[in-house]
């Protein structure tokens, strides 16, 4: 049996949830997927595209954490 999270993972992501979720632009989004730096979409149909929630997720968990760099005075 799945769970409600499960479901959630495997779903399908359009561009304003992408946007929404890694906070890139439109034009970043496509730029870094182009680059092979962003997972690629899925035909959803002859006008319709999305990204795989987990593909995106695991994207997001392997970015590096910002570091808080001490400036020397």
């Amino acid at each position: 049996m799945h769970s409600q999270a499960t479901h959630q993972m495997r779903s399908i992501l359009r561009l304003p949830e992408v946007i929404q979720i890694t906070g890139l632009s439109r034009s970043s989004i496509y730029r870094l997927e182009s680059l092979g730096q962003f997972p690629a979409r899925v035909k959803l149909s002859e006008s319709a595209s999305g990204w795989r929630s987990e593909e995106v997720q695991e994207w997001i968990n392997s970015r590096p954490l910002a570091s808080k760099k001490v400036v020397a005075k």
